[in-house]
């Protein structure tokens, strides 16, 4: 890497065959793992991987059956060698929040765990200051906690667990639920961290995007190590490429194709496949080759990206989920009017909050058959906004109409015709599957003549047939959200609200979630406003609306919004250097827009490639850092999110 005294080879964590149970189930399941000083190292996978049991471990406050487990050469075997290193690491636990206190401020906070950690008031004094500027939470020293929104809880979390400068902090998927803004201003605060004081990282995501940012990872499942290494390494461990294509008839493409691909999914216009054990120029012409009758509009081959290898390592290794049931989605038994008609309709819609603006004069329009993104920040007033829709928060200002219902005066008839899953609660964990789909078919007033045949439906639509009896407590999180769905979807609704419905949830999980989605809105013709912070799930809409401090920004297509952040800001350029935390560093104090780290690369954004590359070339070579290579992409959704909060935040006064 070239930094060799910020990364070396001196273990910070060994562990070797480490086995963890909760009674009869098996969390850990012989992992072994090393993490170096200096590093930024990635957990990756889905809910109920055992990455959580695996960080509490390290930590310090977790026994363990079997194996062994070091962190700075002590061998953690007891309570008493583990009270030997807390002292140098800092632990965040998963969760929004959850090691912070609700009624004291930000700094209220701050000082608490500064006290509980005996860092001297001189100390607290630079290192606060530092922290709290680094995560632009300076401006809200005085907000009570609870008064947060999630991404300022997380960035507060952060400044708690690094307030006594460990070396090394472990971090619990402190990026999930969080908006992009705020994860970025995350990696920042790592990278930083890292150069200046060569701290180590251990952090854990269920957000593939994310892994380039890491030095080196492990990806979970089942409680056992996948694949590790570098995140550019586990790709090419993946046999195959992925091929990606548009046609003129995207279902007759997807039907021809799912028998010879069982990796493949739609987005938007285009459809994406795995094709196993077969190098660029033969999976294009092979994939040609199963079209044959229709039309290509463009097609191309390229290397798969994490999420891809993720799902094909696990579909083609000894950890495969089985299957072998029937995958095709069952049809409504109704018919929804397939007229394109306006579905969902705000007009200049706005909440108060006794003297809080948090929707601010919002206007969309949603028509069956479409899905619609709502983006923003943590705090944006996505929530709020689909509340005053769906008729359970009255609006202060404005109209609306949902489902051919007016919001302000016919909020019963809107609850009859839609579906509602909610960020907060969907489901009653007490009861079972079959009990919790019983219950909102009660709720929704389906008929007792079809009530079996429709939570038949259900169950099939959202692959619930080996866990009707189980508690909806007891289910991994991708399963308990599609419960949520079939439950929301009981009475098949025309119109489906779903706030943030795949957070958590592993990339298997958000794939079938969202395949159930398409089919909704393609062939049903429901018309679904979705909210998300998922960027690569935004691409799947056929229309965005990004919000910021209540009010919407941004309202086009995906590709629209792309198109103008490249014509605006240009095209993101991709750098490799021998010393990627000095280069970040002077990048970061040149003009270039949107500088970030990605793992041991540079991202940023440029308008002439030619013109960027002699000037960066220029930057390096002043303190000898070598650039190793430079590649030119269009900018993805996150950087169309990023660029336009951070430019209205930036003309915000202080």
């Amino acid at each position: 890497m070239g930094e060799a005294a910020l990364v070396n080879e001196n273990p910070v964590i060994d562990i070797r065959g480490l086995r963890k149970s909760y009674k009869k189930k098996l969390a850990v399941d012989g992992v072994a793992l090393t993490v170096k000083q200096g590093e930024i190292y990635g957990l990756i996978g889905p809910d109920g991987a055992g990455k959580s049991s695996l960080m509490k471990a390290i930590a310090g406050v977790l026994s363990f059956e079997q194996g062994s487990l070091t962190v700075f050469e002590v061998n953690i075997d007891s309570e008493a060698a583990a009270e030997k290193v807390k002292g140098r690491l800092g632990f965040m636990p998963q969760g929004l929040g959850l090691n912070l206190y609700g009624d004291l401020s930000v700094e209220e906070n701050i000082d608490f765990f500064a006290q509980l950690r005996q860092v001297s008031l001189q100390q607290l004094s630079e290192r606060k200051e530092k922290l709290l500027t680094m995560t632009r939470l300076d401006k809200f020293r005085d907000r009570p906690m609870k008064n947060l929104s999630g991404g300022m809880k997380q960035k507060l979390g952060l400044v708690c667990t690094l307030i006594h400068n460990p070396e090394l902090v472990i971090l619990d998927e402190p990026t999930t639920g969080v908006d992009p803004v705020s994860r970025r201003d995350f990696w920042a605060i790592l990278a930083e961290l890292l150069r200046e004081q060569g701290t180590t990282a251990l952090v854990s995501t269920a957000y593939m995007d994310e892994a380039a940012r890491f030095h080196r990872l492990s990806l979970m499942y089942n409680g056992q190590v996948l694949a590790d290494g570098e995140p550019d390494a586990i790709c090419q461990q993946a046999q195959g490429c992925m091929v990606e294509l548009t046609s003129e008839s995207q279902t007759e493409a997807l039907g021809k194709l799912k028998s010879h691909y069982p990796q493949l999914e739609a987005i938007g216009t285009k459809i994406r496949v795995f094709v196993d054990n077969l190098a660029l120029d033969e999976a294009t012409s092979t994939v040609s080759g199963h079209l044959d009758g229709l039309q290509i509009k463009s097609i191309k081959a390229f290397d798969a990206e994490l999420e891809d290898a993720f799902i094909a390592l696990l579909r083609q290794g000894p950890l495969a989920p089985k299957t072998g049931k029937d995958e095709s989605i069952p049809r409504f038994d109704k018919t929804l009017p397939d007229d394109k008609a306006i579905a969902i309709e705000a007009r200049q819609l706005c909440k108060d909050f006794d003297q809080f603006r948090s929707v601010d004069k919002i206007s969309f329009k949603v028509r069956q058959g479409e899905i619609f993104g709502l983006l923003g920040a943590n705090g944006a007033g996505k929530t709020t906004a689909i509340k005053m829709l769906t008729g359970i928060l009255p609006p202060s200002d404005g109209e609306g109409q949902v489902a051919g219902a007016d919001m302000r005066n016919a909020a019963q008839a809107i609850k009859e015709r839609i579906g509602y899953m909610s960020q907060a609660f969907s489901l009653y964990l007490d009861l079972t599957v079959i009990e919790n789909i019983h219950l909102y078919a009660s709720i929704y007033g389906v008929s007792r003549s079809i009530l079996k045949q429709r939570l038949d439906w259900v169950i099939q639509i959202a692959g619930l047939e080996e866990v009707t009896a189980q508690l909806a407590g007891s289910l991994p999180m991708g399963v308990r959200q599609r419960l949520a769905l079939g439950c929301a979807l009981v009475h098949q609704p025309g119109v489906l609200f779903l706030d943030e419905p795949t957070s958590g949830v592993d990339p298997i999980g958000r794939r079938h979630f969202w395949e159930i989605l398409m089919h909704l809105a393609s062939v049903e013709q429901v018309a679904i406003l979705v909210t998300t912070h998922y960027m690569s799930e935004a691409e799947h809409c056929d229309h965005l609306a990004l919000m910021y401090a209540g009010r919407v920004i941004a309202d086009d297509t995906p590709g629209n919004m792309i198109q103008a952040l490249q014509d605006e800001a240009g095209q993101l350029l991709n750098i490799t250097t021998d010393q990627p935390l000095q280069a970040l560093a002077l990048l970061e104090k040149s003009d270039f827009k949107g500088v970030a780290l990605f793992g041991r690369h540079i991202h940023l954004l440029a308008q002439d490639r030619d013109t960027a590359e002699k000037k960066i070339r220029e930057l390096l070579d002043k303190e000898s850092i070598k650039l190793l290579n430079l590649s030119a992409d269009a900018p993805s959704l996150e950087d169309v999110f990023v660029y336009r909060v951070l430019a209205l935040e930036n003309q915000e006064p202080e």
